[in-house]
């Protein structure tokens, strides 16, 4: 017997005693990748059918023209389709077609697949007007074919309002490229070409507003972000005078990675020093009595999260950080209550910004704010609420309204002297996810950091 074939035979006893996935369940914290994407098709099928008949009727248009091609995708491509599906196939015309609220919306996609029965896919110009009975044949996938069924769909329907997605503010809302909309408005004709109109809040929202079903698995996702930073920020992976932030950075990385999961930014860290600026070290030797700094994203599900927190690395002899840098930890707080009070529905994230400035600047805070809608993408669709060179407020992406059922990153820092370092400037730039729940209140996704993450 050659000894591939006995290595087969061996491995096939003892093949059963390893779970699917290859890891033991408490290392797959959010379950099997089959058990996420199961998540993931319902979130997409309430997206579809509560959200969108809403939105296109506040919006003022009955049909929505949504075209792609493969790599090439619009902004809404993931939250239009499964999480089976990477890319669009070839080219894929997506159509929403409001029929009024006893019908609800039709959702057509002209190519590309029906994403577990959700769409209705047209390849026959019959099937597209809706006629019975005329034989299926496969549309040209890159041709005029595509669009010679778009101007069937179209017709058909006599739409009084096409929404497309063109915007020159919002990234969100601009995912109709020049080649396409050239294709576009050849295949819609002057008819129905007069009819378009752009509505930059209807992306923007869509991808936006987040499903209320969404926020335990979201909370989740903030545990292991949490969990992660206390253990990254203490003596099981930091050795003060050996390790160096890099080492941490990466330490992180290889860590998401063996729990499956993922991040939609390189994580950094960073440390202050008493009488020493660290601002140009590159990758510096941790040391005893360094401030600790880390910004870290955690993505899973379609999810991201986009976490800041603070750590301390204890002298000989210390046993609790000193009192001046707690104090400049408390500021930072402050100033994220300050963030969160001015943080109203039907407010604007300019207006957000300029109220959570005005009561810092009474309370002599130096500080700035930079807060960003969090979800679909790490720094996602919604208002800004500040840059952090843009302090002034940010026009045309800031003049967006804050919603109900929206997440937040709360994003900002405050800069105190420390007497303990002779009145050194020490930054604490704090970042931590919120959500507003139906009627608009402000909730912490999972408690906010509270103490220090201390290396002992």
């Amino acid at each position: 017997m050659g000894n591939l074939k006995r290595a087969l035979i061996a491995l096939a006893e003892v093949w059963p005693l390893f779970p699917a996935s290859g890891l033991p369940a408490q290392d797959r914290p959010l379950g099997t990748l089959r058990e996420q994407a199961r998540q993931q098709q319902e979130w997409l099928r309430l997206r579809l059918e509560r959200v969108i008949p809403r939105l296109m009727r506040e919006q003022g248009v009955d049909m929505w023209v949504v075209p792609m091609r493969e790599y090439h995708e619009d902004p809404v491509f993931r939250a239009f389709v499964s999480p089976t599906t990477f890319s669009a196939r070839r080219r894929t015309i997506y159509v929403l077609y409001d029929r009024g609220p006893e019908q609800g919306v039709e959702r057509i996609a002209i190519g590309g697949s029906s994403q577990g029965g959700l769409w209705r896919v047209v390849r026959d110009s019959g099937a597209a007007v809706g006629k019975a009975g005329v034989q299926q044949r496969a549309a040209e996938p890159f041709g005029p074919e595509q669009w010679q069924l778009l101007t069937a769909v179209v017709k058909a329907r006599d739409p009084r309002a096409i929404a497309v997605n063109i915007s020159p503010t919002h990234a969100f809302s601009d995912g109709l490229s020049a080649g396409e909309w050239e294709q576009l408005q050849q295949a819609l004709g002057p008819t129905y070409l007069a009819r378009v109109v752009r509505r930059e809040l209807l992306p923007l929202q869509y991808l936006e507003e987040r499903l209320p079903e969404m926020l335990p698995v979201f909370r989740k996702l903030q545990e292991q972000a949490h969990g992660l930073i206390a253990t990254a920020f203490s003596s099981k992976v930091i050795t003060p005078g050996t390790t160096t932030t890099e080492d941490v950075v990466w330490w992180l990385r290889q860590r998401l990675a063996d729990l499956g999961l993922g991040t939609w930014f390189q994580p950094s860290v960073d440390v202050q020093r008493a009488g020493v600026a660290m601002a140009d070290s590159a990758d510096p030797v941790i040391l005893r009595g360094d401030v600790l700094h880390v910004d870290f994203g955690v993505t899973a599900l379609g999810l991201n999260t986009d976490t800041q927190h603070m750590g301390y690395v204890l002298r000989p002899g210390e046993t609790e950080v000193p009192a001046g840098i707690v104090a400049a930890f408390r500021r930072g707080q402050r100033l994220q209550d300050i963030t969160i009070a001015a943080m109203q529905p039907g407010r604007t994230g300019n207006e957000v910004l300029r109220r959570s400035l005005e009561v810092m600047r009474a309370e002599q805070i130096d500080g700035t704010v930079y807060s960003h809608a969090v979800g679909d993408h790490g720094h996602a669709a919604g208002p800004l609420i500040g840059l952090w060179d843009r302090q002034e407020g940010v026009v045309g992406r800031g003049d967006v309204p804050l919603r109900p059922n929206t997440w937040f990153s709360i994003e900002l820092q405050a800069t105190t002297p420390v007497p303990e370092w002779n009145g050194q400037p020490v930054t604490m730039a704090l970042e931590e996810d919120v959500y507003l729940d139906e009627r608009g209140a402000v909730h912490w996704v999972l408690d906010r950091q509270d103490t220090f993450h201390l290396v002992r």
